[in-house]
């Protein structure tokens, strides 16, 4: 299983940041295929971003894929504000970020709509980053497991053995963005959890879903984190908006 290392910028960088951003990171991955790269650049930032990917790739090998932070399930429509699996796909998106707990927790995203946008995501050839995390009241409850399986089992509800085209994300809510994380103890009992939970969902897919790790992710504890055995990569917030550090979290990765 190959591992994934994603950047999700959130509403950082403008179109001129992001070209910036990659002229000087892409150079440091070039021919680097141990990891799958992924950036998820704001909505306004895709079509530069695809454009010098495919660029980049025409010159050189690079194993760096374009991500979305959100899309809605439906093709077209009157709903103002959304953006359109097809849409992603005239601008070669890979992946899509779905779920994540800013969408839940803010714009009110129901387990639902999440797993629409999962079947959409898979039926339209673009894979799905499904985020799941606890709030640290349901962690202090004691409910942490809890949360992450109702949130899996319905965001999945109905895909078979089409889990396979999924990775999920654990986020616990509590670090992100405040500088905590959870300890790699703690990341890992989750991990683990999702992993079993999986191959009850899916038998034998467990091993073709990675599940990553996000939640304050840095270069400094990226190490630690990633030699934990059922953790397959990282979700990188604000670490992945310098594209030193991001490569850094890369460069600990490939060490271990």
């Amino acid at each position: 299983m190959k591992y994934l290392i994603a950047a999700n910028w959130k509403m950082h960088k403008t179109v001129a940041e992001t070209l910036e951003y990659l002229e000087i990171f892409l150079p440091s991955v070039k021919d680097l295929f141990a990891v799958d790269i992924m950036i998820a650049p704001p909505f306004t930032a895709l079509a530069s971003a695809s454009i010098k990917l495919d660029a980049a790739k025409k010159e050189g090998e690079y194993n760096v894929f374009l991500g979305a932070q959100n899309m809605f399930y439906a093709e077209k429509g009157a709903y103002t504000g959304e953006i359109s699996p097809l849409m992603l796909n005239e601008l070669n998106v890979d992946y899509v970020i779905v779920g994540h707990s800013e969408r839940r927790q803010i714009f009110g995203e129901k387990d639902n709509l999440i797993n629409n946008k999962v079947f959409s995501a898979i039926e339209h050839g673009i894979r799905p980053i499904l985020c799941v995390g606890e709030t640290l009241e349901e962690r202090e409850q004691g409910i942490t497991l809890k949360v992450v399986e109702n949130q899996i089992r319905k965001g999945l509800a109905g895909l078979g053995a089409d889990i396979q085209f999924v990775d999920i994300a654990y986020e616990p809510v509590w670090a992100i963005g405040t500088g905590k994380n959870a300890t790699p103890e703690q990341a890992e009992e989750v991990h683990r959890f999702i992993r079993s939970l999986i191959n009850e969902l899916s038998k034998g897919n467990d091993d073709k879903t990675r599940i990553l790790y996000g939640g304050s992710v840095k270069p400094e504890n990226a190490r630690d984190l990633i030699k934990q055995p059922n953790i397959n990569g990282f979700l990188v917030g604000s670490a992945s908006l310098d594209p030193k550090k991001f490569y850094q979290i890369i460069t600990e990765v490939l060490e271990v």
